[in-house]
This record gives C-alpha cells, sequence and structure tokens, in this order.
C-alpha cells in the first residue's frame, strides 16, 4: 500500500510546474463543485427553513468529509472508477495534458451553469472532458474505454428513475403512516429529521464526489511522477480534510442561486416533503456507492424532489425549471467533450 504524505506532496507541488498546475485545476473544480452540485445535498432543509444557510454548510462540511473517509474504508472504486475512462497506453505526458484539459472544461462548463442558477453535474463534465481530451489526442476513439462508459450509462438511468420512483414512493409512505396523526406534531417532528436526511445527503455527497475529485488529485500525482496506474493507494486524511474544506469554501460563496433552483423554484416543498427527498436521495447514493457506480448526486437529488412533487399532482413541479436543468444534463456530454478536445489540442499546441 502506498501512502502519500502532506509534506512530500507540498515538495512535489512546488518541484513541478506541471503538477502545481493540475493541483490548481483540481482544487478549482472541487470548489466550482461546492458552488453547483454540493449545494444540492441542503437545498430542501434551506429551502424549509429546517436550518439556516450557515449552518447547513457547515454541517454539510462537516459530512461531506466523513463521506469521503468512511465510504473510502469501505469501497474505494467510485475514487478509481474515473481514470479507467480513458486509455493512454502508459503515455503519461498524454495522460497529464487530458487531465488538465478536462478539468479546465469542467470549470468553463460549471461556472456558466451556475451564472444562470443550473445546477450540473461535475462528474458528467469530467468523464466527457477526459473523453474528449483522449479523442483529441488519439485523433480517434481508440482511447475510449467502451466497458466504463457503460458504468456512467447505468449511474445516469440509476440515478434518474431510481431517484424519481424513491421521492414519489417515500412521500405516499410518509402520508399513509402519518394521516391521523396530529400535523403540527409531525411537522415539529420532520423539521429535525430533515437536519439528518440534510447531513445523509452530505454524507453521500461525500462519498460520491469527494472520491471521485481525491481520484483526480491521486491520479494527476502519479501520472507528472511518470506512473499511469495509482496502484494500491491510500487515501489520506489530509486530502479528504482539504477537498472537504475547499468545497464548503464553494458553497457558502455561491451556492444559494442552486440551493434557490432545487429546494425552491422546481417543487414547493413543505417539510415532511423535504425529509422524503433527502432520505430517496441519499438512499440512491448509497446503493450507487456500495457497487462502486458513479452517479450524479444532482440527478439524484433533483429527480427525488421531481418524485416528490409528483404526488401532489404533476403540475406542482415546475417544467420550466426543469427543462433548463435537463437540457444542461444532455448538453454536459458534447458541451465538456468539445471544450476537452480543444483545450487538449491548444495544450499540446502550447507545449
Amino acid at each position: 500500500m502506498v501512502e502519500i504524505e502532506f509534506g512530500w506532496f507540498v515538495n512535489q507541488v512546488m518541484a513541478n510546474p506541471v503538477l502545481l498546475v493540475t493541483v490548481f485545476l483540481t482544487l478549482g473544480v472541487i470548489f466550482v463543485n461546492g458552488w453547483t452540485d454540493a449545494p444540492n445535498a441542503i437545498a430542501t432543509c434551506v429551502a424549509t427553513r429546517a436550518m439556516g444557510p450557515q449552518s447547513a454548510v457547515l454541517m454539510s462540511a462537516v459530512f461531506n468529509f466523513l463521506g469521503v473517509l468512511v465510504m473510502t474504508l469501505i469501497n474505494s472504486t467510485v475514487a478509481m472508477t474515473i481514470k479507467n475512462m480513458v486509455n493512454f497506453n502508459g503515455n503519461t505526458d498524454e495522460a497529464i495534458v487530458a487531465l488538465c484539459a478536462a478539468l479546465f472544461a469542467i470549470i468553463i462548463w460549471a461556472v456558466t451553469a451556475w451564472y444562470f442558477g443550473i445546477p450540473t453535474s461535475e462528474s458528467h463534465a469530467l468523464i466527457a472532458g477526459l473523453s474528449g481530451a483522449a479523442i483529441a489526442l488519439h485523433n480517434g476513439f481508440d482511447g475510449i474505454n467502451g466497458s466504463e462508459w457503460v458504468k456512467v450509462l447505468y449511474g445516469l438511468v440509476l440515478s434518474t428513475f431510481l431517484g424519481f420512483m424513491s421521492g414519489y414512493v417515500i412521500t405516499k409512505l410518509l402520508v399513509f403512516i402519518c394521516r391521523k396523526m396530529d400535523r403540527r406534531r409531525t411537522t415539529g417532528f420532520f423539521k429535525g429529521a430533515q437536519i439528518g436526511g440534510a447531513a445523509a445527503m452530505s454524507f453521500m455527497h461525500g462519498a460520491q464526489d469527494g472520491q471521485k475529485f481525491m481520484g483526480v488529485l491521486i491520479l494527476g500525482i502519479f501520472l507528472v511522477n511518470g506512473s499511469d496506474t495509482t496502484g494500491d493507494v491510500i487515501l489520506p486524511i489530509w486530502m479528504m480534510l482539504l477537498c472537504s474544506i475547499v468545497m464548503a469554501i464553494g458553497t457558502s460563496v455561491g451556492g444559494y442561486k442552486i440551493i434557490k433552483a432545487v429546494g425552491m423554484d422546481m417543487v414547493k416543498l413543505e417539510v415532511y416533503q423535504g425529509f422524503a427527498a433527502d432520505i430517496a436521495a441519499a438512499s440512491c447514493l448509497l446503493l450507487s456507492s456500495l457497487f462502486g457506480i458513479p452517479v450524479s448526486t444532482t440527478h439524484t437529488k433533483t429527480t427525488a424532489i421531481m418524485g416528490v412533487g409528483a404526488t401532489k399532482r404533476l403540475s406542482a413541479v415546475n417544467f420550466s425549471v426543469v427543462k433548463d436543468m435537463v437540457l444542461t444534463w444532455i448538453l454536459t456530454f458534447p458541451g465538456c467533450g468539445i471544450i476537452g478536445y480543444l483545450m487538449a489540442k491548444l495544450f499540446v499546441a502550447i507545449l
């Protein structure tokens, strides 16, 4: 097992400009993830006023870290899935160019979407950017691993349909269980329970997205040192803390636009419905993480909220907001793929 010590990492960054750029871009993507993706975890509890925004961000940071820590000990497959998406046949110079191009593509895409208040999936943006860069460097599809892309498609279907159905079923179940209870008493209970639901969502966000971007950071370190495999590397605690802190800063700086779009504009939620959406999405993410399937926390949470809204009536869902989100999701693959392709060509020309 390989352990990456903090002092050694700092020396590597200071001694190697390429690694410095890679680390800077990776932390930039994690920061943007805090803007555009992490707020999904706390959107409903803030929207229903179960928690204030600042308290929710702090709680989210703590449970993102715990999610990375605990799920890494159980199953670190998600952290290493991204590197298997493309194959550079041992050419680490090509691979590091592709990685930087993909990270740059994510930042451009995510910031643009954030400006319009639309949540994006940095996981899918990373996969698309890497694939676009691989196509640019190979002048074809030779560098794309189709078997790994199948996992992404499985995750896309899972996060969409399972998220929606879980939200719908759990809400119906709660209504049935609480049908004869005092509404004021149940509202008080669900207000507290929703904080737990938001914590669970933050935990699972760390388990999914936190792992992925730690995997990217570790891959960058190995590529710069001439190795295209990360081997049996131990994900260090200091790196988990660093990723969690950077993500929390991103959420606190620009996350409210996404909280508003997901938690307020798409469906008007009551407290018990917010709890149902959180539990539904967290359950889907847990299932995916245990099986090592990379899924989008954005897709899972937003489709769970749609499922909750559909229990009232379909008109309760603001489909103009949904349309913008779905269009952005669809365009992420070609959009980030093209940006990754162009940035890879540009980096090769410069270098």
